[in-house]
């Protein structure tokens, strides 16, 4: 199927599949094992509601998710910094054990590496390298990552890591190098 694309040149296929599975195992690494996360300790309050990015009202007005950093199109070296945002929901840590209900307004971040955004309600997937989560309630990784473009979506989902209709932003970044 990817002969047509690159008549004679198969193993180009398989190289470049290779460093992208390389550089989701990284991410996933850095991810699970980032020594000093910020926001760990204690749960971000979320600053007020934009008027112009309308989300769900979880009680207290509109709310969103962003990213800090990079900005949707940028252009990066690896490896890249990813800063997010939250406005009228609460970044908490997930409380440990099970969890029965989740607690109205808050949330924690997942990234989706080569992913959409999904339908508010779904499970994220765990234990998968395309979904990182920051179940400790942090907002910061730093990514090594292959060059080229890559997409992310920047997802809240609830302590039963369930999605928040209306809090994701998927964006773009190229990497350089």
């Amino acid at each position: 199927m990817y002969r047509s694309e690159y008549p004679g040149r198969p193993g180009r296929v398989r190289a470049t599949a290779a460093r992208v599975a390389a550089g989701v195992v990284i991410v996933v690494a850095v991810a699970c094992g980032s020594p000093a996360p910020s926001n760990e300790s204690e749960p971000a309050v979320a600053t007020a509601p934009a008027e112009d990015h309308p989300g769900d009202d979880h009680g207290g007005g509109a709310t969103r998710v962003f990213f800090v950093e990079p900005k949707a199109g940028a252009t990066s070296k690896s490896p890249v910094r990813f800063v997010f945002g939250a406005e009228g929901i609460t970044i908490s840590p997930v409380p440990e054990g099970t969890v029965e209900t989740p607690r109205p307004q808050i949330g924690h971040h997942h990234l989706g590496v080569e992913q959409d955004c999904m339908p508010g309600g779904q499970e994220i997937p765990r234990g998968t390298p395309n979904w990182v989560h920051f179940g400790k309630g942090d907002n910061t990784i730093d990514m090594q990552l292959t060059p080229g473009t890559h997409k992310f979506a920047l997802q809240v989902g609830d302590d039963q890591h369930r999605t928040i209709e209306g809090l994701c932003e998927a964006i773009t970044v190229t990497v350089t190098e």
